[in-house]
């Protein structure tokens, strides 16, 4: 976590543990220094995950030709994107240090480490190659007429909106209340050109009640599509503070996304859900690739920071690809350990308690260990649960966390299948 030097100020703390930048250089700090990515130890940690989803590509169901084909493309040009992000990490590394966008990681406070100045907001590399792939792609698979490509485009421009207004954030502290408001404007494109439904299906349980199957919110459905982008990108923004746990959370989800995804596709008769589901794929398998390379960053010792950029950027995809995916309960799921962040946080967010500037564990350099606080945030509650741990330890057990919330959605669906809806 990094310490950002700045006067004082009469807004409020903002609730947020990104990782924010030093204006001005500090006499004891040591030069910058870009370590080595750790790409091998992304790669046993992807294959996890890629297993299972290549398994379900290839063999476990039959998946049209056609659409296989575009899934397969859009792979290899996000592929593409994973090495081009590894390269150009540390060129704007050195671009960003020239211009004193770096910051100090708390967690190392009073350590060598802590007096490295670490590069800040990359998260913008990884949001221009995801916009270049994910653009490039539309030559492959879309046509002139197609009725996809207004709504894909739309979501390219909420996406590259949040991407700027998070690199402004970065740059200009905006006051968190601001925050809040950034994520609603940047998903104006997407919801000004939204054309699908804006129904909801009942609960079977629920049906003989209201009388109805099938209930249309009209202009309700687009405010929920807007609140939505704002818990997505926010949620993520302040589950956050030590090395890896931004990205590495939307890599989990990611993953768990995609595994959905294809479940829905080999699943489904309809030739709509599947092009709703595909076009979800062709959007979150860019954010994985340019997102593991960045994690080969950003895990433990992290040499960059990540910034608001890059947790509003990732949000803010996960967001779109769920509202035009049509599956925006199972994402809200999938997110449940930042809702149960969220709600730890509550009060701290609403001011009932006071707020720290930095809601952070406490680092004890003797022993290189982290201690719980008394602050509502998932990352101090797992301390005060699990006993002081390493930076790199606790980081594990979170992202564990958040595998096993989406491995309860799973469990949520099979059994609900049939019966709720």
């Amino acid at each position: 976590m990094a310490a950002r030097k700045r006067g004082a100020s009469k807004q409020p703390p903002p609730p947020t543990e990104s990782h924010p930048k030093s204006s001005e250089p500090v006499a004891t700090s040591t030069d910058p220094q870009i370590t080595p990515s750790k790409p091998s130890k992304i790669f046993l940690f992807s294959l996890i995950f890629f297993l299972p989803y290549l398994y379900l590509i290839f063999y476990h169901y039959t998946i049209e030709t056609e659409l296989k084909k575009s899934i397969l493309i859009n792979a290899s040009l996000s592929f593409a994107g994973f090495f081009i992000t590894l390269m150009m990490i540390p060129v704007a590394s050195r671009y960003v240090l020239k211009r004193n966008l770096f910051g100090y990681d708390i967690n190392k406070k009073g350590t060598p480490q802590g007096l490295i100045k670490v590069p800040e907001s990359l998260g913008i590399v990884v949001g221009i190659v995801f916009l270049v792939v994910a653009i490039l792609f539309q030559y492959f698979n879309f046509t002139a007429d197609s009725i996809w490509l207004v709504e894909y485009n739309a979501a390219l421009a909420s996406v590259c909106f949040m991407i700027l207004l998070g690199f402004v954030d970065d740059v200009l502290d905006i006051p968190w209340r601001v925050k809040l408001l950034l994520p609603s404007i940047a998903a104006l494109p997407l919801l000004m050109a939204y054309a699908g439904h804006t129904t909801i299906m009942i609960p079977k349980p629920l049906v003989q009640y209201i009388g109805t199957e099938i209930l249309d919110l009209g202009w309700i459905y687009k405010l929920y599509m807007g609140l939505l982008a704002v818990f997505c990108t926010n949620s993520i923004n302040i589950h956050a503070g030590i090395n890896g746990l931004e990205v590495g959370q939307t890599v989990v989800i990611a993953f768990a996304i995609l595994i959905h995804n294809i479940m829905q596709i080999g699943a489904s008769s309809n030739p709509e859900t599947k092009q709703a589901h595909a076009f979800s794929i062709y959007l979150v398998q860019p954010l994985l690739a340019t997102s593991l390379a960045l994690l080969s960053y950003n895990w433990y010792p992290s040499s960059v920071f990540v910034g608001d950029t890059y947790t509003y950027f990732a949000g803010m995809t996960m967001a779109v690809v769920g509202i035009l995916g049509h599956y925006s309960e199972t994402l809200l799921i999938f997110f449940l350990p930042q809702i149960i962040n969220f709600l730890l946080s509550l009060p701290q967010l609403a001011g009932i308690i006071p707020c720290p500037r930095h809601r952070l564990p406490r680092f004890d350099p003797q022993t290189g260990l982290l201690t719980g606080t008394k602050d509502g945030t998932l990352v101090n509650v797992s301390l005060r649960i699990f006993g002081r741990r390493s930076e790199k330890s606790l980081c594990i057990i979170l992202l564990i966390l958040q595998g096993l919330g989406c491995c309860f959605c799973f469990f949520l669906r099979w059994v609900l299948t049939g019966w709720y809806k």
